[in-house]
Parts: structure tokens; C-alpha cells; sequence
């Protein structure tokens, strides 16, 4: 069985202080320990793991200083953090999401190039690279109390805490997938339903598996919100757009507009047996190749990144892609979908 995240296997254990600082770690069944005190020590230390997926690990000197830069298969991961426990987990993490969004695809894409991640000891670091590399972005960027962003091709993040740091690195590790080979970009519900996916992971007979149905966080929000009878109708949800909601400055249409599109994203796959699986996996491949049902300036703004994702162009495209993948039976799917949402909650 899949564990939850907060129970993977790790151990730390501070025995000293400064350079005899020791890490005790179990992960993926291998216990160790690693004193690392300087990046070159870092160096040492990441090549004598053995990773498999590791193809590289070398120094990077950046604007905030120096660091390393681990290479992957897909990956090229620039950071300044000192903390063997995590560092040793990036590459298999980052190649195991890999296979995971290649996973929602009936047809998986070989990527030309590796996708850059930037990931920081601290957020002061963090806010310092934000201003640099997001321009008019990194204002609303910074506003992000704990987390990551995707921009300009790079995922960034920084370090606040071994499953928090990984679960941001998952989420918005699709958002960077689908932006690099879609075709077309994805609507809103869409896009954040699929990138919740990879926020609950754990290790299942010594490999890496990613396990939406433990994504506690995301069950403990939608329980919340049916709870209080705050639940968005099917219809507004699939034309919502995280800005819309992030104005209100109220957490609970926050709340609920995550956890109900990562519900729905569930119940395209799991619910009624099943039977909307092979649609779900249309409606993305669909996607990947640019031959979605969609007017001519629809299609324009999807396939041009540099063109704003409007609230308007959300709205539509997101109502014309589920009555054509999905059914436009509203209050019957609705009903079904929230039947479904009360079921998982319970389990």
C-alpha cells in the first residue's frame, strides 16, 4: 500500500553543531549518515549515493551566491540548500513526477530539453531571486506565504520543510510540464485539478508513487467546505480562475475552488466505475495536440503563452471542453459529483 506523505520514512537526527552537524536518514529503506558542512562536501557526498537517477551533480555560482546544480534526465535543479536528507531525495522525486504527468497522457512526450528548477535554502534567497527573474510578476509572487510558483519556464521554490518543499515541487512540476508540451494551455479547474495530484506522494516497495487519494489536505478542505454548504455549482467552477477567487481575499472560496476541482479531476477518473476515464484521457491528449473543439480566437489565446489566460477565455473554454469530453447533463453530473465528493471525504 501507498504510505501518506507525513509518514515517509525519514529520520533526522542532530547530534552537533557546525561541521559535525550528522543526519541520520532512512529513505526509500537505506539508512546512513552523512556529515555535510560546504558544497563541495555536498558534492562528495550526493555522488557517492549511487542515485540512479542522478546524472550530475556539480557547483553553480548564481546571483545569491554559490550552490550546486543537480542534473537529471529531465531536470536541471539549481539550489543553495546544505541539507543531505533533502538533496538526496530531488533527483528519483523529480524523475518519478516526470513518469507521473507522462501518466495522464495516453501517448506520453519525450522531452527535447530539461526543465529548470530553482530551489532555495530560504525564502529571503527565494524573495531575492523572485525580484530579479518575475518582473511585474514577483510582486503578487512574494504575496505567496509558503510555497513555489512556475514563470518563465522555472519552477521556483524554497525550502520549507522535506514533504511541504516536495509537494510544491510536484504540484507546480505540472504546471511546467503541460506549459512546455501542450499545445494548448489547460483552463483553470483543469490545470490545478491534475497538478494536485502529485502533492501526496510516499514509497511503495522502495519506489516513489504519487497517490491523490491521500492528499489529506485537499480531503480535509473539501470536507470543510460540504460541510458548511459552501460547495461551487459545477457550472461556476469549471469557469473560475484562482484570480478570481485570490481577489476575494476570503479563504473559503479559496478553499473551495481548489479542493472541488481536485475532487472533480478525481471523479473524471475514478467515479461512476470509471466509465469517464478514457474521456479524461482525450480531453488531455486532445489538449497536448492542439485538437480541442474550440472557435478560432479561443484556439489562439490556448496556444499563445505570451497571450494572457483571461477570465473570459477561462469561462468559455472550460464549459465548452467539459460538455464535450464530460456531458452537458449539469444537474445530473452534479449530483453524481457530489455524491462522489461525500464518499471520499468518509473513506
Amino acid at each position: 500500500m501507498v504510505k501518506r506523505s507525513a509518514i515517509v520514512c525519514i529520520i533526522i537526527c542532530c547530534l552537533a553543531s557546525g561541521c559535525s552537524k550528522s543526519y541520520k536518514m532512512a529513505i526509500f529503506g537505506t539508512a546512513e549518515t552523512a556529515q555535510v558542512c560546504s558544497f563541495g562536501e555536498m558534492i562528495e557526498y550526493l555522488r557517492s549515493q549511487e542515485l540512479a537517477e542522478l546524472e550530475s551533480v556539480e557547483h553553480w555560482y548564481g546571483n545569491g551566491g554559490p550552490g550546486l546544480k543537480i542534473t537529471t534526465a529531465h531536470y536541471e535543479v539549481f539550489t543553495t540548500l546544505l541539507e543531505p536528507l533533502t538533496l538526496r531525495r530531488v533527483p528519483p522525486f523529480m524523475e518519478a513526477a516526470y513518469r507521473g504527468y507522462n501518466g495522464q497522457l495516453s501517448t506520453p512526450v519525450q522531452a527535447a530539453t530539461r526543465s529548470v528548477i530553482y530551489l532555495f535554502a530560504d525564502r529571503e534567497q527565494w524573495e531575492d531571486f523572485t525580484w530579479d527573474f518575475a518582473g511585474e510578476q514577483a510582486r503578487l509572487f512574494c504575496r505567496i506565504k509558503a510555497g513555489a510558483y512556475y514563470h518563465n519556464g522555472a519552477c521556483v521554490t524554497y525550502n520549507i520543510g522535506p514533504n511541504r518543499t516536495f509537494s510544491a515541487l510536484g504540484h507546480e512540476g505540472w504546471h511546467q510540464f503541460n506549459s512546455r508540451h501542450f499545445e494548448f494551455r489547460l483552463p483553470s479547474w483543469l490545470d490545478e485539478g491534475v497538478a494536485m495530484f502529485f502533492e501526496a506522494y510516499g514509497n511503495e516497495e522502495g519506489e516513489l508513487r504519487f497517490e491523490p487519494s491521500e492528499n489529506d489536505y485537499r480531503l480535509d478542505a473539501l470536507a470543510k467546505t460540504l460541510e458548511n454548504g459552501k460547495m461551487i455549482p459545477l457550472k461556476e467552477l469549471i469557469g473560475m480562475s484562482p484570480g478570481e477567487v485570490l481577489a476575494t481575499d476570503a479563504a473559503e472560496p479559496v478553499m473551495a475552488f481548489y479542493s472541488q476541482s481536485y475532487a472533480l479531476l478525481r471523479f473524471m477518473r475514478e467515479g461512476l466505475y470509471g466509465t469517464m476515464l478514457d474521456d479524461y484521457l482525450r480531453l488531455l491528449q486532445d489538449g497536448l495536440e492542439g485538437n480541442w473543439p474550440i472557435d478560432r480566437v479561443s484556439g489562439e489565446i490556448a496556444r499563445d503563452r505570451n497571450k494572457l489566460r483571461t477570465i473570459l477565455w477561462n469561462r468559455i473554454v472550460g464549459r465548452v471542453l467539459f460538455e464535450n469530453y464530460i456531458g452537458a447533463d449539469f444537474d445530473r453530473i452534479q449530483e453524481e459529483y457530489l455524491t462522489f465528493c461525500r464518499r471520499i471525504v468518509r473513506q
